[in-house]
This record gives C-alpha cells, structure tokens and sequence, in this order.
C-alpha cells in the first residue's frame, strides 16, 4: 500500500557536497533522506514565523 501523504523527489546536486551532507547525516544518526526532511522543515518555520502560516491556499 503507497501512502498518498509521501512525495518522492528526485534532487540533483554535487556529489562531493552530498558526500559530506551524507556523512553528516549519518553522524547525526540519520539518513540522508531524514536530515533533508530537518532541513525543511526548520525551514518552513522560520519561513512562517516571518510571515505567517503557509495554507494550503497558498499552495495552489
């Protein structure tokens, strides 16, 4: 069964940067795919505490 809440997205960067992104990953205790998931979201709140809450009416 595929949950419909996960999008799969393909990032394409330098392979040496995600080498040692990786490596921080890891020595976080974390995949890679997890320390980007961090990442955005510490993001998406800084982002909304300076200008308020992303709806989904925003995101159409």
């Amino acid at each position: 069964m595929v949950d419909k809440d996960i999008l799969r997205y393909t990032l394409r960067t330098n392979r040496e940067l995600f080498r040692k992104f990786r490596y921080i990953a890891e020595y976080e205790g974390r995949s890679a795919n997890r320390e980007i998931e961090q990442f955005m979201k510490q993001r998406v709140k800084q982002f909304e505490e300076q200008h308020g809450e992303i709806t989904a009416e925003d995101n159409k």
